[in-house]
C-alpha cells in the first residue's frame, strides 16, 4: 500500500514538468514566421545571368578587345612641321626679311607587314577575351546553381528539422505516458524532454543556415527583393544529357581554348617584335621659302634609325619565352582538362547511384520507425529501439538531401567543363 503511495507522485511530476516543456517547444515551433516570398526559377534567372557584375565586366573586356582591334588597324598620324631659319643674325640675315621658311609633312610608311602584325596580334587578343567572356558566363552560372541548390538544400533541412521535432515531441508524449502508467522509468520520461530540446535546437540552427542561404542566393542573382523559399530547384533536377556521339572532349574545356587563344597571341607577338627590329621608315615632302632670294622649292626626304645598338633582341627572345609558357599552359590545361573531366563523369555517376540507395534507405527507415512506433505504444518495443529508429530516420532524410548536393556538385563541374550551364544539356 506504502509502497503504491510512493510511486504515484513520482509518475505524476514528469507528466507535469515535462508536459510544460514540451508544451513550450512545440508552441515556439508554430510559431516559426511563413516564408512567402518564392525566388524566381533557375531558368529564369539564367536568362539574366548576362546582367551580373562578373558576366558584366568580362563583356566589356571583350568589348575593350574589340577596340583595339579597330584600333590597331588604323595608320599612324602625319607629322606636320614648320620651321625657320637665318633669322635674327647679324649684317643681312638681321631680322625676318632673309628667313627661309621650311613647311614638311612626314609620314610613317610601315614597311615590313608592321600594321598587319599589329592588326593580328589585337585579333587574336580579341579572341581570347571573347573566350575568357564565355568563361566567365561559364562560370557564373556554375556559382548561380551552386547557391540555388544550397538554399533549397538548407530549406529542405530546415523542414526536416521541423519535422523530427514534430517526431520528438510526439515521441516524447508517448514516452511520458508510459512513464505515467509505469510502464517506463522516469529516466525515460527526462531523456525525451532532453531529446525534444536538442531537436528544437537543431531547429533553430537550420533555420539560420536557411536564411543565410538564402541571402547568399538574394546577393548572387541580385534579387530586388530578398527570397525566403524555392517553389522547383534544383536537387531533383535531371543533369545534362549528353549525346554519346556528340559528347564534349577534354580539347573542348573553355580552359584549354582559352590556353590556346593565348597561344595564339603570343605566337604572333613573335612576328611584331621581329618586325619592330627592322627600321621603321619616314618619307616627308616640303616646301622651303628662301627669303634673300625669294624663291621657292620642293624638299623631299627619307628617315630610318640605323640599327647599330638597338636591335630588339630582348623583345624578340622576350615574346619566344612568353611563346613557349604558353604552350606549356596549353599542354597543362588539356591534361587537367582530361583527369576533371573523367574524375567529374565517375562523381556524376557515383552521386546518381547514390541518390538512388539513399531515397531506397529513406524509404526503409520511414517503415522501421512506423513499425517502431506501433510496438511501442503496444509496449512491445521500448523507448529506447524507438530513439534510434528515429535516429535513423533523421539520418536518411539528412543523406539524401546531401546525395542531392554531391550530384548538383558533379553536374557543375562537369558542365564547366563542357562549356555550358547546369542542368541545360551540351551545347
Amino acid at each position: 500500500m506504502s509502497s503504491t503511495i510512493r510511486r504515484r507522485p513520482r509518475g505524476r511530476q514528469p507528466s507535469w514538468t515535462a508536459g510544460c516543456a514540451l508544451a513550450v517547444l512545440a508552441t515556439v515551433a508554430s510559431a516559426a514566421p511563413a516564408w512567402a516570398d518564392p525566388a524566381p526559377s533557375y531558368p529564369e534567372l539564367l536568362a539574366r545571368l548576362d546582367q551580373t557584375p562578373a558576366s558584366v565586366e568580362a563583356g566589356a573586356l571583350a568589348e575593350a578587345a574589340e577596340a583595339r582591334v579597330r584600333q590597331a588597324r588604323v595608320r599612324p598620324n602625319p607629322n606636320l612641321s614648320l620651321g625657320a631659319e637665318n633669322i635674327g643674325g647679324s649684317g643681312p640675315y638681321s631680322g625676318f626679311g632673309a628667313a627661309d621658311l621650311n613647311l614638311s609633312l612626314s609620314q610613317g610608311l610601315e614597311l615590313w607587314g608592321r600594321r598587319p602584325a599589329r592588326v593580328n596580334v589585337a585579333r587574336a587578343e580579341a579572341g581570347t577575351a571573347a573566350l575568357r567572356r564565355d568563361l566567365a558566363l561559364v562560370d557564373a552560372a556554375g556559382r548561380l546553381a551552386l547557391v540555388y541548390a544550397e538554399a533549397e538544400a538548407a530549406q529542405r533541412r530546415a523542414q526536416l528539422a521541423e519535422e523530427g521535432l514534430s517526431l520528438s515531441l510526439a515521441d516524447a508524449r508517448a514516452a511520458l505516458l508510459l512513464v505515467e502508467e509505469g510502464r517506463e522509468p522516469l529516466l525515460r520520461g527526462v531523456q525525451a524532454e532532453s531529446e525534444a530540446a536538442a531537436a528544437r535546437a537543431a531547429l533553430d540552427e537550420a533555420a539560420a543556415e536557411r536564411d543565410a542561404a538564402f541571402a547568399r542566393l538574394s546577393a548572387a542573382a541580385m534579387l530586388p527583393t530578398p527570397a525566403t523559399a524555392v517553389a522547383a530547384g534544383l536537387l531533383d533536377a535531371e543533369v545534362g544529357a549528353q549525346t554519346p556521339n556528340l559528347a564534349p572532349t577534354a580539347a573542348d574545356a573553355p580552359a584549354v581554348r582559352v590556353a590556346e587563344a593565348e597561344r595564339k597571341a603570343a605566337e604572333r607577338r613573335i612576328d611584331v617584335e621581329r618586325i619592330n627590329a627592322r627600321p621603321d621608315v619616314t618619307a616627308s615632302l616640303g616646301v622651303t621659302r628662301f627669303g634673300a632670294e625669294n624663291e621657292t622649292a620642293l624638299t623631299v626626304g627619307f628617315s630610318l634609325p640605323l640599327p647599330l645598338f638597338d636591335r630588339n633582341r630582348g623583345n624578340i627572345d622576350a615574346a619566344r619565352a612568353e611563346f613557349r609558357a604558353a604552350e606549356a599552359r596549353v599542354a597543362q590545361a588539356r591534361q587537367d582538362a582530361g583527369a576533371d573531366r573523367r574524375a567529374a563523369t565517375a562523381r556524376l555517376s557515383a552521386s546518381s547511384g547514390r541518390v538512388s540507395a539513399a531515397d531506397a534507405g529513406v524509404r526503409a527507415a520511414e517503415e522501421a520507425y512506423r513499425l517502431s512506433r506501433i510496438g511501442a505504444e503496444a509496449g512491445r518495443i521500448s523507448q529506447l529501439e524507438l530513439r534510434v529508429t528515429r535516429a535513423a530516420l533523421i539520418n536518411a532524410r539528412s543523406a539524401a538531401v546531401d546525395a542531392r548536393m554531391a550530384r548538383v556538385r558533379a553536374e557543375i563541374d562537369l558542365a564547366r567543363l563542357d562549356g555550358r550551364a547546369p542542368f541545360q544539356g551540351s551545347r
